[in-house]
């Protein structure tokens, strides 16, 4: 029996089986890894996005009236925060270098009235203003010391991001009112919800001091609940379970 065993383990078609086998052996191996890889993403990143809120509103930008007191362009902005904290179970020192917002994209009725719009520079009181020169493509927000979003500031140890996506000229309406609500003026104009609904993507980037890059895909539902009959809505999401982040870069 032994030297039965001893020939067969001496033929080259039994290497040639073993080779395969443990080629075999390896690939399923990787394939799980691979797999769970892309189930759980990064399990173990210095930061995190830990909360998502967006704010809907209506509004209006006053065009002349001819015929009437008041006449607008109707729109209606969603602003959205995203939250970035340090991960404590991240044992190694890091920092962030920058956040990237980028290949977004809005899939709904009025997709082709969408501007995205960075926070303004200027205005001391409010942090959008939707002028033509705050209009952009992507958001980066260098890190810095501190978290400053007038100047796309975020501190290097996590904190919080903005943007504004907004549907621009709606629908027009003029108006003889004393006094005109702006929060109204979306119903008042003949939108509805239904229509306003839309699908919003972006990527979301975290670019490390280290040279390492992470990236998720974000989508959200805009706007937020009844925001005809509201004039403002808003959501907070701190489930983050949903966004899995995988290693773009090392």
């Amino acid at each position: 029996m032994l030297e039965k065993i001893k020939y067969l383990t001496s033929r080259k078609s039994f290497h040639i089986v073993m080779i395969i086998v443990i080629i075999a052996i390896i690939l399923f191996v990787v394939g799980i890894l691979v797999l769970r890889y892309n189930v759980e993403g990064e399990t173990n990143m210095p930061f995190e996005l830990s909360k998502i809120s967006v704010i809907s509103s209506s509004g209006g930008n006053s065009k002349e009236a001819l015929d009437t007191k008041w006449n607008y362009y109707i729109y209606q902005s969603n602003d959205i925060y995203l939250y970035i904290n340090r991960n404590d179970d991240y044992q190694s020192s890091e920092a962030i270098s920058s956040i990237l917002i980028n290949n977004i994209n809005v899939d709904g009725k009025y997709k082709d009235k969408v501007k995205i719009y960075k926070p303004d520079s200027q205005e001391e009181n409010q942090i959008f203003k939707n002028d033509d020169t705050n209009l952009v493509q992507q958001i980066e927000y260098k890190g810095s010391m501190n978290t400053n979003l007038k100047n796309l500031e975020i501190s290097n140890q996590g904190g919080l991001i903005v943007f504004r996506c907004l549907y621009d000229n709606l629908a027009e309406y003029a108006s003889n009112d004393e006094v005109i609500d702006h929060q109204q003026l979306l119903g008042k104009s003949g939108i509805n919800n239904e229509d306003l609904k839309a699908k919003l993507t972006f990527d979301f980037v975290i670019k490390t001091e280290s040279g390492r890059e992470y990236s998720t895909n974000v989508s959200l539902d805009i706007p937020i609940g009844d925001v005809v009959g509201q004039g403002t809505t808003s959501m907070e999401n701190t489930d983050m379970s949903q966004y899995i982040f995988k290693r773009i870069k090392n």
